[in-house]
């Protein structure tokens, strides 16, 4: 049933995405691998992976899209800032940074774009942004400042990466491309901080798990459910990836989420659940 397709493909997805949060964590916080070459691994595994998954498919007309450098240099700093900003971050307050971090830049670039939100639209906007505030502010419970600082930081950098992306003919292969670029960018992050390079081999696999499995794959599964989800869908289960990375921390992790956490989450998820619920289309 394509419904029961979908249903299962978005689920794997976001599962996916989520888990990179609790990967890149386990393998950080028990110092198992640096993040320079987690960032370096997860990037190379994953563009092994996707050319892999490129090659296996049927072959599909050249679209004759230009590299997008860009897009490239955007997925680097995300990879990067991330990976840098769990080594002192939980993972569930990690994800909830970066997700705001991202949904806030493309709502931002909406607006500069003459997107209009209707009422409910404003206050999800207003209630988002101040959870986000709320959630980073200095005070006993607060996330580390560093590491808070350097997620936000990926979040606008995928949000850009994805603003990229829109409209692309063919956005597997873009992504590929997109992989394939940042790689060296990548590699040469890790050659500059060479040393302070270490890695065991759980580190690695957890490295190579984050690349190839849950991004690489993650990747190729989210594209075989987005045909059918829509936009407004497509936007709002990604509401769930913070949740599951916050639980997924709980489990592996034993993290306990605070108020501060639970409260900034739940406005931040329920403002953005708000401004996909109540945005109008652009003005003709």
């Amino acid at each position: 049933m394509p419904v029961l397709r979908t249903a299962l493909l978005t689920a794997a997805a976001m599962l996916a995405f989520a888990a990179n949060s609790i990967l890149c964590r386990l393998a950080l916080a028990q110092g198992a691998i640096d993040p320079a070459s987690f960032g370096s691994i997860r990037l190379v595994s994953g563009a092994l992976m996707l050319l892999l998954v490129l090659r296996l498919r049927p072959a599909l007309a050249a679209s004759g899209a230009r590299a997008d450098w860009l897009a490239s240099a955007m997925l680097f700093a995300y990879v990067a800032f991330f990976s840098f900003a769990y080594l002192s971050l939980p993972a569930g307050t990690g994800a909830l940074i970066l997700f705001g971090a991202v949904q806030l830049t493309m709502l931002a670039a909406g607006l500069r774009a003459g997107e209009s939100f209707g009422r409910a639209g404003w206050l999800g906007f207003v209630l988002a942004a101040g959870g986000f505030v709320g959630l980073v502010a200095p005070g006993v419970s607060a996330p580390a400042p560093t590491g808070a600082a350097l997620m936000a930081l990926a979040g606008v950098a995928w949000g850009i990466y994805s603003l990229r992306g829109r409209g692309v003919a063919d956005p597997l292969a873009a992504t590929a491309a997109n992989f394939l670029r940042a790689a060296p960018l990548a590699l040469l992050l890790s050659l500059l901080l060479a040393l302070q390079a270490h890695a065991d081999l759980r580190g690695a696999l957890l490295a190579v798990a984050s690349g190839a499995i849950t991004s690489g794959l993650g990747y190729v599964i989210w594209y075989a459910a987005l045909p059918r989800l829509g936009a407004l869908r497509a936007a709002t289960v990604q509401l769930s990836v913070p949740l599951i990375a916050a639980l997924g921390g709980v489990l592996f992790m034993a993290e306990q989420p605070g108020p501060r956490l639970v409260l900034a989450g739940v406005a931040i998820l329920g403002g953005i659940g708000l401004v996909l619920l109540g945005k109008k289309r652009r003005p003709v």
